[in-house]
């Protein structure tokens, strides 16, 4: 059983809603999915060793999560990058990473989006719906362009976002 990108997205949701209560079908209308997806993501997930299944409850297991995010995920769920866009800004360019880079005059990488205010280089989200879903939960937007700023960033857009991303991991354990 291979892990999907969408497994990813399912668990950095449980991150972001940290010790709230879900539901297969709650989850799959905030990320865009169907619930047979999230279902999917989950035992996936749970097989992988990155959540665990205690009675009926699904969690990350942070501290997996946590080692393949910053070591794995650069080799398994590489980005495509591609011509000019309108879109979401990601990785450097997103809070909480645009603070250490506000003076680069690279375009900056956007989440293709016919609605979005940036204009920059088309970067491809780690799944199709993830832009959606990171319009309505800022805290996932935020763990999204972290894991974004690993997957493709230069060395220290990288080394940034794996201390952001730790600090966040560490507050959900």
């Amino acid at each position: 059983m291979n892990l999907k990108p969408q497994d990813i997205l399912f668990l950095l949701k449980l991150v972001s809603i940290h010790t709230k209560d879900w539901t297969f079908n709650k989850l799959a209308n905030e990320l865009g999915m169907s619930p047979s997806e999230v279902h999917a993501a989950a035992k996936r997930a749970v097989f992988a060793r990155l959540a665990i299944k205690k009675g009926d409850n699904i969690w990350p297991n942070i501290n997996n999560l946590e080692d393949f995010l910053l070591h794995g995920i650069q080799y398994v769920f590489v980005p495509e990058r591609g011509e000019l866009n309108r879109g979401m800004p990601t990785a450097y360019a997103s809070a909480p990473m645009d603070s250490y880079f506000d003076n680069y005059k690279e375009l900056p990488p956007v989440w293709p989006d016919p609605e979005g205010e940036v204009r920059g280089e088309s970067f491809s989200p780690l799944y199709k719906s993830a832009p959606k879903a990171a319009k309505n939960d800022p805290k996932l937007y935020e763990l999204l362009a972290l894991v974004d700023a690993i997957r493709g960033g230069r060395a220290r857009e990288r080394d940034i976002a794996k201390k952001e991303l730790k600090k966040r991991l560490e507050q959900y354990g």
